[in-house]
């Protein structure tokens, strides 16, 4: 039924990952309320604004991973976790 998306376990992790990743931001939104914080890029972000900076920075990263260096992601993992905490900290 699902064979056109090619679902494999890190394709299915990623997802879940992103679903979790989003629940969590939920409660600690509806927990936790924030104003917004201006950072280096002179804009006001929330959690929810840096995470999609975030989000969109990765898959960036990825792609220019696999276009220069190769397959070879988990490295590419890293940089994405440096990265995202480096938004989280500065944006």
């Amino acid at each position: 039924m699902l064979d056109w998306m090619a679902w494999t376990g890190p394709t299915a992790a990623f997802f879940a990952f992103i679903a979790i990743t989003l629940a969590t931001f939920t409660v600690l939104a509806i927990k936790y309320p924030e104003t917004p914080r201006r950072g280096i890029l002179g804009i006001e972000t929330t959690r929810g604004d840096r995470l999609f900076i975030t989000l969109l920075g990765s898959a960036f990263i990825n792609m220019a991973w696999l276009g220069i260096v190769g397959a070879n992601q988990p490295f590419a993992l890293v940089v994405c976790l440096v990265y995202a905490a480096a938004v989280f900290r500065w944006v």
